[in-house]
């Protein structure tokens, strides 16, 4: 009869011992099993009521991710106008805000468009945002048509676009003090150009940030060269800057009589139920210390010490606090890790506090969002400026969903046998964008005609898309009395 009885090794690794009595005795010491001493064992008769232990060892197995429904409900929401975002970024881009559906299909690798899908089906999905006209073709041109098919925003979409870009430029001094705030919690504060970017749509920077935002605030950081490129250093420290997000309420609501608990408490999200031993660790890691970011540096701990992964949960909080939605990817994190002194295991850090970070899984790449930034429901706490451009957005998107379907009931007609013929029928209510998550705004290379060229807000030079500052004389179809659409 064997029986297994599990006990604690170093290493946290359990460790299960099984007991038989059908087995001879071991020697004093357990030894390898040696094939060689076969032979001489076989005429010994097993003796009874003895003892043989084997050791063996099994990893622990890794933490669940529980799901949360209703802020994998936002990734989804992003994705479904994901590329809607970056035509319109695409179109803005452009001296004269269109774009040559020609030279469209080399941008596919920006717009994440897998490519059996067809770009012309694509804009023909939102005709509240995007418009389709024609050019005369230039007379040098070896087309054979006399026309170029083009896309442009329409009149709704581009007033969006004009008052998204006036509201950047008034809130610059907010926008600048988030570039000063993450140079302060760097590690040599300074960071990369080529790091931010990755980083500058969650935060809400424009995407000229870097030839404008940068060289606007010379009292605050200054770009320099670096053997890795260039970089956004720290000119100033601002104390007032240099304030943690306060921490959040470790006491359960809704308690009747104010008296301190009896035991200790985790304030976990609903339906979360954690293991005995990971409870602990968090109860444990709650009553360390506030550690701040700004002011205790990385090297001042060991770097697998508790210390150090609750700083480092203090570093990756106050970056998801400063983007527009408390949310971005995994990813993006993972290319500051040496910058904010943050561990090389750090999505399994942040899977391990769910208390404090969510790590969804939907789609190609994690999302990570900042728990106590969102309600119950899956909705901000505190909606930041900026969304109120991407909330009437999503609003053009179901117009256009709406017109989808008024123009399917007009082409129904009736063939004489009486029967009805019309287009295929209704797509999904999925956009199918789940699986795009392109995150990153990726250079680009795109080969125009002279008469086209110029150096619009995030047009391509050299290669790259964001340091290219936008054109005064830019108008989109002539919205707004040919006001310019320049951020800045």
């Amino acid at each position: 009869m064997a029986v297994a009885r599990p006990i604690s090794l170093p290493k946290h690794r359990p460790t299960t011992l099984l007991h038989s009595n059908f087995l001879p005795p071991p020697p004093s010491s357990l030894k390898p099993f040696n094939n060689n001493n076969n032979n001489n064992n076989r005429n010994q008769s097993p003796t009874p009521n003895t003892n043989f232990f084997i050791a063996i060892s099994c990893s622990s197995p890794k933490i669940k991710i529980v799901r949360i429904p209703s802020l994998d409900r936002n990734i989804v929401k992003q994705n479904k106008i994901r590329f809607v975002q970056k035509l319109k970024t695409l179109l803005l881009s452009k001296p004269k805000h269109y774009f040559r559906l020609q030279i469209l299909p080399k941008c596919r690798s920006y717009l994440s468009l897998p490519k059996p899908r067809s770009l012309l089906s694509m804009i023909n999905r939102y005709p509240s945002i995007f418009q389709l006209f024609s050019i005369p073709t230039p007379p040098s041109s070896p087309s054979s048509t006399c026309t170029q098919l083009c896309v442009r925003l329409t009149p709704a979409a581009a007033a969006i676009a004009a008052e998204e870009s006036a509201l950047k430029s008034s809130i610059a001094t907010k926008l600048a003090a988030k570039l000063q705030k993450l140079l302060m919690l760097a590690t040599h504060h300074r960071l990369l150009l080529s790091k931010l970017v990755h980083l500058a749509p969650d935060l809400g920077l424009p995407p000229n940030f870097r030839s404008r935002l940068c060289n606007d605030y010379p009292d605050r950081f200054k770009t320099v060269d670096t053997s890795y490129g260039r970089a956004l250093e720290l000119v100033s420290w601002d104390p007032e800057l240099a304030v943690p997000i306060p921490p959040g309420e470790t006491r359960p609501a809704g308690l009747i009589v104010d008296r301190p608990l009896k035991f200790k408490h985790l304030r976990l999200r609903k339906g979360l139920n954690l293991k005995r031993r990971h409870r602990e660790f968090l109860i444990k890691f709650q009553e360390l210390p506030t550690v701040s970011p700004y002011s205790t540096p990385a090297k001042e701990f060991l770097p697998e010490s508790m210390e150090a992964e609750k700083r480092a949960c203090a570093v990756v909080r106050e970056v998801l606090g400063m983007m527009v939605e408390k949310r971005t990817l995994v990813d993006h994190l993972t290319h500051f890790r040496k910058d904010f002194g943050l561990s090389n295991k750090l999505r399994g850090m942040l899977v391990r506090h769910p208390e404090l970070f969510y790590v969804s899984l939907k789609g190609q790449r994690d999302s990570v969002f900042l728990v106590e930034g969102y309600d119950d429901k899956g909705g901000l706490v505190e909606k930041d400026e900026l969304l109120v451009a991407k909330e009437r957005l999503m609003e053009l998107v179901r117009e256009a969903k709406r017109m989808r379907r008024e123009k399917r009931k007009d082409v129904l007609t009736v063939n004489d046998d009486g029967e009805e013929e019309g287009e295929e029928e209704e797509e999904a209510e999925d956009d199918g964008f789940e699986d795009l998550f392109g995150e990153a705004w990726e250079d680009y290379s795109v080969e125009e005609d002279d008469d086209e060229r110029g150096e619009p807000w995030g047009a391509v030079r050299d290669g790259e898309f964001w340091t290219v500052e936008a054109a005064s004389s830019a108008v989109v179809n002539s919205v707004n009395g040919g006001e310019s659409l320049e951020h800045w």
